[in-house]
């Protein structure tokens, strides 16, 4: 019994080039994916984008504090680091 699947426009393009038979391995498949994973870091940081890791304990502190002054986590570090940037915190 043959399973009819819900597929998008984007999702049954995919799958008819799938099946005849378009889709190629990749050689070097490690190198690749290192290869563009190093390319979306780079774009990432030029954007001025960065991942920073901080203790549960700090993340919920901050969390709460956005809150109280009715914006998100994510403005309120980037205000933060702003103000040490320009010297304006003890």
């Amino acid at each position: 019994m043959a399973t009819e699947w819900k597929l998008d426009k984007e999702e049954r393009e995919l799958l008819n080039s799938y099946e005849r038979g378009e889709w190629r391995s990749v050689d070097q498949l490690r190198d690749r994916l290192q290869q563009y994973q190093t390319y979306a870091m780079a774009t990432l940081e030029a954007a001025g984008l960065i991942t920073i890791a901080l203790p549960q304990e700090d993340l919920q502190v901050i969390r709460r504090k956005a809150q109280e002054a009715g914006m998100s986590s994510q403005r309120l570090i980037a205000e933060i680091l702003h103000r040490f940037v320009l010297g304006q915190l003890d």
